[in-house]
């Protein structure tokens, strides 16, 4: 009796350690996707962005061993993907690349009322009716390439955070939050309600 009371409990306590190891992520990490948010739109806009300090170099005599934390041991990488501060990948560095190169083309349109900033982190339309018919198509093409980068953008940078494919659409919102801060005086943007107006 005790011995099958003793199985029991050591399956029970084998079950608890194995589903106590299973955890599902339902976390946001809203406040670093603003930081990697508000870095990218102000280097892809030409405006100045904070340097971080470089990394402390490690002594030589450090070996493997002493470079281990305990926390590797025990932590998962996930939990400790989410600690990083820079999220970049070569997918990132070439999509803001595209996009720095791009902004110049897209002020005139901007400084026109042609397009705008709208409240999902892409850019719309506004008023074309001034424009030949040249140049509305420079100005789709221009504006089509630029929200098909930030969609990449978007699911690159909520990739590097772990963030679940149905969420990149919170990424884009969080992304339309600093679009409408770095838009100049006299820009349209979308409200989150969906109104339009000048910034």
């Amino acid at each position: 009796m005790i011995r099958q009371n003793s199985s029991k409990l050591f399956i029970l306590m084998i079950l608890f350690m194995v589903f106590s190891c299973v955890t599902i992520n339902i976390y946001f990490p809203a406040e670093k996707v603003q930081k990697v948010a508000d870095e990218i739109a102000k280097e892809v806009r030409g405006e100045e962005v904070k340097e971080k300090p470089a990394p402390e170099p490690k002594s030589e005599k450090q070996g493997m061993l002493f470079n281990l934390r305990i926390a590797d041991l025990f932590v998962p990488s996930v939990a400790r993907a989410e600690s990083a501060t820079e999220v970049s990948n070569a997918v990132i560095r070439s999509i803001k690349e595209k996009m720095k190169r791009r902004f110049p083309q897209l002020v005139p349109y901007f400084n026109a009322g042609n397009i705008g900033e709208d409240n999902r982190g892409y850019l719309s339309l506004r008023n074309v009716s001034g424009l030949s018919v040249k140049q509305r198509a420079r100005l789709n093409k221009l504006v089509k390439a630029e929200n098909k980068d930030r969609q990449i953008l978007y699911t690159e940078v909520a990739k590097a955070l772990q963030i679940a494919p149905d969420q990149v659409s919170r990424v884009g919102k969080i992304f339309a939050k600093k679009w409408h801060e770095t838009s100049k005086k006299g820009w349209w943007i979308q409200l989150d309600e969906g109104t339009w107006r000048k910034k």
